[in-house]
């Protein structure tokens, strides 16, 4: 098989491989993420994830790389990104209650010696119930906000709020795994 490269240290895209039972190293990334939409929200995720992959494929001499970049999306080509202090995400967070938003997430896949690049996204509506300040509060103590687009998870403490979501739980995450695992085939690699 070949070897699988993980281009991200993001711990929630490292557990979701690692539940898969999937082997694979970690590479993070040095590049540094667009956050301007200058046509659509996909578009721009997948761009990101690309430059990721290419940045770590360009280092290593064989093996598949993945590359990926999760974004909220606000509406009005407004990007929601990690926050940058607890009063930022507090303040993310009460306006993500305000109305169902996008959760998108770019992946790109690079097979280094076969050179075929694989580029998608998937994107997941998400549905929240409003938290008082108090609660958000009781939220950011038992879940770290700061290194998670929105502010939020969906697989912790955030699942008390989020009531629904339409598409891809995984997106969510930071990871579709059933798209990755469809862009894997194409260049060989199976989940499953």
């Amino acid at each position: 098989m070949k070897k699988l490269v993980l281009a991200s240290c993001s711990p929630q895209r490292k557990k979701l491989l690692e539940d898969l039972g999937v082997k694979f190293t970690i590479k993070s990334s040095s590049i540094k993420e667009d956050q301007e939409i200058r046509t659509t929200c996909s578009a721009l995720v997948q761009h990101n994830a690309l430059l990721k992959a290419e940045d770590v494929a360009g280092q290593l001499k064989s093996g598949v790389v993945v590359g990926a970049d999760t974004v909220v999306y606000g509406g009005n080509k407004k990007i929601i990104g990690k926050p940058r202090n607890l009063k930022e995400a507090k303040e993310i967070l009460q306006v993500l209650f305000s109305k169902p938003h996008w959760v998108y997430t770019g992946v790109a896949v690079i097979d280094i010696q076969g050179k075929k690049k694989v580029v998608d996204y998937e994107k997941t509506k998400v549905y929240m119930l409003p938290l008082t300040d108090e609660e958000i509060d009781r939220y950011h103590r038992k879940v770290s906000p700061l290194d998670k687009a929105g502010g939020f998870d969906i697989e912790g403490g955030g699942s008390v709020f989020i009531h629904r979501i339409e598409g891809c739980y995984t997106n969510v995450i930071g990871l579709p795994v059933a798209k990755l695992a469809v862009m894997l085939r194409k260049v060989g690699v199976f989940i499953l």
